[in-house]
């Protein structure tokens, strides 16, 4: 078979294959190549007797730093031919991290709770990166060889079972992919070409517009179709991609979005790109004809810190601006609280405005809790260890009444009682000693106890982490359970819930934020988040009750406003 390798730089490569040596040959292009008969294979440059894993490796056996081995696409049996796709417009995105999600930690062990998630009425499953990264356990942020799938995880092969057996239950499959930044063990990368260029919060980041960079974007964009058309996924989530400096022309992510674009065509399924950005820049997900780069979505954590302080009353840090009065509807209709504004947090003006008239809120996803925001808080506490269920059921039913994309966290739809904690395993001990103290230190100095901080390198910290699955089942989890579930379905059920479109959506809201009623259409849900009861108008006239938690039932039937106890709320339909 044919070896290849960019090393532009090197003066002599040799591939070591099933432990023997062989002259690799100079092509055009930075390009060297080799055809030699074997399985297990690394690279060797110049005169260095170190053996690197391919860049562009499909496997890695026995870890980052070994050999990779040849690993053949078309040997899997694939059943899933019929499968036509799930676009994203009425969706509903479930994110899991694979090694917490089981006691197993497996595709396989994931494979056995996928009925869950089709009761819970869930059409995307999104999975944290599952590509190859040192040690065993780990968040998946940390990764540096961006094509093999994490071994301990199942491997390539593993992957491909998941995602057939989801397409084979009607899940789409979105896979959380890094391209900003690789993790600090295992990345060999720039040994082998200019590869890097500048610095991110987590390390260097990717040439994208310098010398050499034609073939790193090539790298990047091929890894990524890579996913979507061998491992039959249907989107790809592009981790912080505000860290991508660019200043070509054509920005990378544009590029990616046309070659998706014409992947997508050739396959005859719908294939999703959404973006993590800090920028709360509309561009990312306006068309190409509109002058964007034409992403399917993006997350809105504006719209997650809104209702994280109305839930929790915290106002610290990135928090502090959305205690303001009106936050969390404008956040609602406008989807960017930041949206050319003053961040208290950054010390600038920060966002560009979104033009509701013409943009669609199936683009932005929504979401109570997500692992960033549960995992980077000191003890990786969720919501339901400090939110009451009422409070919580409001939060859950904004997010699922509203115009945007619903996204659950693996738990929150039971109100996990397991924390979700930082974690890694880095085998070398100065590395994971560097990491277990930057952690301790980074929130010693946000007030919090050094030795109150999981120790990220003990197991029992990923054992904490683990989901308990004989909680749904449990008094207090499972009316919380019931709650998704059905919100899941009247948002599938009542087309005006699953409406996108943000012209004209009505917000109205005490001044303080206390109780707000979301119009969609002519359903109304009013929400009660504080302890007082409150009489809340209803722009109408009740004649149906779809839903309530905690507050009156049918005899609400009738009336045009709704008295709300505390931490309640009512999803009606009103008449004229």
């Amino acid at each position: 078979m044919m070896f290849t390798v960019w090393a532009p730089e090197a003066e002599r490569v040799r591939v070591r294959v099933d432990g023997a040596d062989h002259a690799m040959t100079a092509a055009t292009g930075g390009w060297w190549r080799a055809d030699v008969t074997g399985t297990d294979y690394a690279f060797l440059l110049g005169d260095d007797e170190k053996p690197l894993p391919d860049p562009r490796s499909l496997r890695q056996p026995h870890g980052v730093h070994e050999a990779s081995r040849v690993y053949d696409h078309s040997a899997f049996a694939w059943t899933d031919s019929g499968w036509t796709g799930r676009p994203l417009p009425g969706g509903v995105v479930y994110e899991l991290h694979l090694g917490t999600f089981t006691g197993g930690g497996t595709f396989d062990s994931a494979i056995e709770r996928l009925g869950h998630l089709v009761d819970l009425g869930i059409t995307h499953v999104e999975l944290l990166p599952v590509n190859s990264f040192d040690g065993t356990a780990g968040w998946g942020y940390d990764g540096v060889l961006w094509g093999a799938v994490h071994e301990p995880y199942g491997g390539p092969d593993g992957l491909k079972r998941f995602v057939d057996a989801c397409h084979a239950r009607g899940l789409a499959v979105v896979l959380d992919v890094v391209y900003n930044h690789l993790g600090p063990s295992g990345a060999y990368l720039d040994r082998f070409g200019p590869y890097f260029a500048g610095a991110t919060d987590w390390g260097a980041g990717l040439n994208l517009d310098g010398p050499g960079s034609d073939e790193v974007r090539r790298y990047v964009i091929d890894n990524a179709l890579g996913w979507l058309r061998d491992f039959h996924a249907d989107g790809l989530r592009l981790d912080a991609v505000h860290a991508l400096v660019d200043k070509r022309a054509t920005h990378l992510l544009e590029e990616l979005a046309a070659e998706v674009e014409e992947l997508s065509a050739a396959v005859r399924r719908p294939l999703t790109l959404i973006a993590e950005s800090d920028q709360n820049d509309p561009k990312l997900v306006t068309t190409r004809e509109g002058g964007g780069y034409g992403l399917g979505a993006q997350w809105s954590d504006d719209l997650h810190h809104a209702l994280h302080v109305r839930l929790t009353g915290e106002t610290t840090g990135y928090y502090t601006d959305f205690a303001a009065p009106g936050a969390l509807p404008k956040t609602l209709r406008e989807v960017f609280f930041h949206n050319g504004t003053w961040s208290s947090f950054r010390e600038r003006t920060h966002g560009r405005p979104l033009d509701t008239r013409k943009a669609l809120g199936h683009r932005f996803l929504a979401y109570l809790q997500n692992h960033d925001q549960i995992g980077n808080r000191a003890t990786g506490d969720r919501l339901s260890a400090t939110v009451s269920p009422g409070k919580l059921a409001c939060g859950a039913a904004v997010v699922f009444c509203s115009p945007y994309t619903p996204m659950v966290f693996m738990g929150e739809e039971w109100a996990a009682s397991t924390p979700w904690q930082f974690f890694a395993s880095f085998p070398d001990p100065v590395l994971a000693e560097a990491v277990r103290t930057g952690r301790r230190r980074e929130f010693g100095r946000h007030g919090w106890g050094e030795a109150d901080v999981p120790d990220p390198m003990d197991p029992a910290t990923v054992a904490r982490s683990r989901l308990d699955w004989a909680e749904p089942g449990r008094e207090g989890h499972r009316e919380m359970l019931e709650l998704y579930r059905t919100l899941i379905r009247l948002r599938r059920e009542r087309p005006e819930l699953a409406d996108p479109r943000l012209a004209g959506l009505v917000v109205e809201a005490a001044p303080d934020d206390s109780w707000l009623v979301l119009h969609r259409g002519a359903l109304r849900l009013a929400c009660n988040f504080g302890a007082e009861e409150v009489t809340v108008p209803l722009g109408g006239t009740a004649d149906e009750v779809l839903l309530t938690w905690g507050a009156p039932g049918p005899d609400l039937a009738g009336q045009a406003a709704v008295r709300l106890p505390g931490e309640s709320f009512a999803l009606v339909s009103t008449g004229p």
